[in-house]
């Protein structure tokens, strides 16, 4: 797996473009996608005293939860209407 490959959950938000939109609204669509087993990432939560920021659902912090570039790319696709 390359380092390059990785995206933290904040880079993969940033990726999916938010034109229109409050890239924290994608980051929460992400931990979502995250918590509910469609979208694999290696996760790392806050505890409750350490957050900062807005908080996403499962306390995931989306600076050091990674998602690989490919698994993000297939998720962005099976969303897609066929």
């Amino acid at each position: 797996m390359s380092e390059k490959s990785m995206l933290s959950l904040q880079d993969a938000a940033l990726a999916l473009g938010c034109a229109a939109g409050d890239p924290h609204a994608l980051e929460v669509e992400l931990a979502h996608a995250i918590e509910h087993g469609d979208l694999h990432a290696n996760v790392k939560r806050w505890a409750t005293e350490q957050w900062e920021g807005q908080q996403l659902p499962g306390n995931i912090n989306r600076l050091e939860t990674w998602i690989e570039r490919s698994e993000l790319d297939a998720w962005q696709k099976r969303r897609q209407p066929a």
